[in-house]
């Protein structure tokens, strides 16, 4: 591997407030194993996303068992974590349970910053009575980050509802002309609901790390 092919952010949380993360997909077990081995150097955390299995079990065995895997959002964590304080500030709501690999990225990305999520799975508006039953829990989150795919109704109809912080994140889930989530992520930019960011296509981290922005700045006041 050449020595010029990885740099890595040391100094990203005191820029913006959170860590930088490791996207793995596209890299060699040579660029990660540098990559570990540089963050324990340091006595540095990382987050590792999108690592495959195989990349895992390509790894040295010292730096595979000090890797917590979940292979479902294919995430991992390197070092130590902080714990998170108080209640969950996060809901994280999910059309359906084949929606697992973003909501758990989402939920795994918060709990590395030391962020509390509360997960509200299987609640989509093909039985809109189970999204009710469950309101006035996820109301009481400042930030809400709802994942859907097929027709991504479910972030338009949240945002009628819930005075949150709306997150949306189209996914990758449904048959044919869903296109593997440009139909939903088409549907949420063009949601009558105001006020909806929406990340792309089943960009659970990039959702979370819009949930920390926002708890950072409220925080601030």
């Amino acid at each position: 591997m050449a020595a010029n092919e990885v740099t890595l952010d040391f100094h990203r949380t005191e820029r913006i407030g959170f860590d930088e993360a490791i996207f793995c997909q596209g890299k060699t077990i040579d660029h990660l194993a540098h990559i570990l081995e540089t963050a324990q150097a340091k006595g540095a955390s990382l987050l590792l996303t999108r690592l495959a299995v195989a990349q895992l079990e390509g790894l040295p065995k010292g730096l595979r068992d000090a890797l917590d895997y979940e292979p479902v959002s294919r995430t991992a964590y390197f070092g130590k974590l902080s714990r998170p304080e108080g209640p969950a500030r996060v809901a994280i709501v999910a059309a359906g349970s084949s929606d697992a690999h973003v909501t758990r990225e989402v939920a795994r990305t918060l709990r590395y910053h030391g962020i509390g999520s509360s997960s509200y799975v299987d609640v989509g508006v093909a039985g809109l009575w189970r999204l009710l039953d469950r309101l006035e829990d996820i109301k009481g989150h400042p930030v809400v980050v709802v994942v859907a795919g097929m027709d991504a109704a479910l972030p338009t109809v949240l945002g009628g509802l819930v005075g949150s912080v709306i997150i949306a994140v189209p996914s990758s889930n449904g048959y044919g002309v869903a296109e593997g989530g440009h139909t939903a992520l088409n549907a949420v930019l063009a949601s009558c609901a105001p006020g909806v960011p929406t990340m792309n296509i089943d960009n659970g981290y990039g959702a979370a790390c819009a949930a920390v922005r926002v708890l950072h700045a409220i925080d601030r006041k």
